[in-house]
């Protein structure tokens, strides 16, 4: 049992309340803000210095709007340091919630109905919460700096992209970042750590054609945007069957295609939406150079017109050289036989924006069994008692790190 799992072990009740709290006060999207002054009081009450960081810009805000997301003016991060100097370690957690109904009955139940923390975001924020008040109590022994990340819009899949453009990785300049997401479905205790690419890229486009609407019996006279966006359906899965690599790992899926009405009217205009995950970043590249190429000569070989709205999430690459100098850090705290390398995270992420910036580490901390369901579910659960461990593995890997690079 090592002193800092033990000193985690003193805020662990501070570490459940802060979960709950959170677990019962769901937020979606980019604007947190009772989650953003829940997050300032709770750094506050430790004596830990920060500020607001993220800004949406207008093209954004239009861009996710016009995707069929909710209208929302501002970025609510939190960042935090502990410390002073170089180097710098940044600790990341995000604390945004999907817009599910929760069915687990609990003293702490979502009281937003609709909203869930049902990726474990709330216990991500709570034990890195209970990071900092350890980080604060033997600060004076901090061999750097410590930033600490707390992000709204992970799982729309570009707010640390707006918290980095709002100057995250600097002043202090970031060295390298380490992550923690549980998993409700893996045994409780035991961490995953994979070295390379660990989650998929994920691109998506939103293609709107617009065609010219007619009746049924004169299709001569209209542009049926209808069938232009079934030539382009196909189109498009077979360009991964003739442009990437056999043994690559890459998917295109349609997940919506709306058009018309009624049986006797060609409608004027058609929406498809597709989305392409890859774990190759430069298969994904490729592709997402055809992909509108593709769609400019389907559209215009049938006299349409379009306007397509793409979003692009990278991959998430963990640095093999940093998991080798962090290893002995979350062994000491999780144990030698309980981390493994369960291989590639199936989803996306967007802790990858980072990654491509900073050497980097994302890791998975076991908080159910094997059968649970899992996230991104309505009766998705947590054993709480394993919190702490999250707490514990972030600070020990914050103050061994720094402490590691003064030999």
């Amino acid at each position: 049992m090592t002193s800092i799992l033990e000193a985690s072990k003193k805020y662990e009740e501070q570490i459940i309340k802060d979960r709950r709290y959170l677990h019962q006060n769901p937020e979606i999207g980019f604007e947190l803000p009772n989650t953003q002054k829940y997050i300032q009081q709770r750094l506050d009450e430790i004596g830990i210095e920060h500020r607001t960081c993220g800004v949406i810009p207008t093209e954004i805000k239009e861009k996710y709007t016009k995707a069929g997301f909710a209208q929302q003016e501002n970025c609510t991060g939190v960042v935090a340091t502990i410390g002073q100097g170089e180097p710098c370690i940044l600790l990341r957690a995000d604390m945004d919630a999907l817009p599910i109904q929760e069915e687990v009955e609990s003293e702490y139940k979502s009281k937003n109905p609709g909203l869930m923390h049902a990726c474990g975001h709330d216990s991500h924020t709570a034990m890195l919460l209970g990071a900092a008040q350890i980080l604060k109590d033997c600060e004076a022994e901090l061999k750097g700096t410590v930033k600490l990340m707390f992000q709204p819009g992970e799982e729309w899949g570009y707010g640390s992209k707006l918290m980095i453009d709002d100057g995250l990785l600097e002043n202090p300049k970031v060295d390298t970042a380490f992550g923690i997401h549980i998993m409700p479905d893996q045994q409780a205790g035991t961490l995953s750590v994979h070295k390379g690419t660990f989650t998929q890229a994920m691109d998506s486009f939103i293609v709107e054609i617009q065609g010219k609407g007619g009746h049924s019996s004169q299709p001569h006279k209209t542009i049926d945007p209808n069938m232009i966006m079934n030539q382009l359906y196909t189109s498009l899965n077979l360009l991964l069957t003739r442009e990437a690599a056999p043994n690559a790992s890459v998917t295109f899926s349609v997940g919506a295609m709306n058009g018309g009405t009624v049986t006797n009217v060609i409608p004027d205009k058609a929406i498809l939406q597709g989305n392409m995950r890859s774990y190759d970043q430069e298969t994904s590249d490729h592709l997402c150079k055809r992909i509108p190429e593709m769609i400019d000569h389907v559209v215009k070989a049938w006299r349409g017109e379009y306007i397509t709205t793409q979003f692009h999430l990278p991959t998430t690459y963990n640095n093999p050289e940093f998991i080798d100098e962090i290893m002995p850090f979350l062994e000491e705290v999780i144990g030698i036989e309980n981390v493994f390398d369960d291989g590639v995270l199936s989803g996306s992420e967007d802790f990858s924006y980072i990654s491509q910036e900073v050497p980097s580490a994302f890791v998975v901390l076991g908080t159910g069994k094997v059968g649970e369901p899992p996230v991104h579910n309505p009766q998705m659960h947590q054993n709480e008692e394993i919190f702490k461990y999250g707490a514990a593995l972030h600070a020990n890997v914050a103050i061994e790190w720094l402490k590691q690079q003064q030999k």
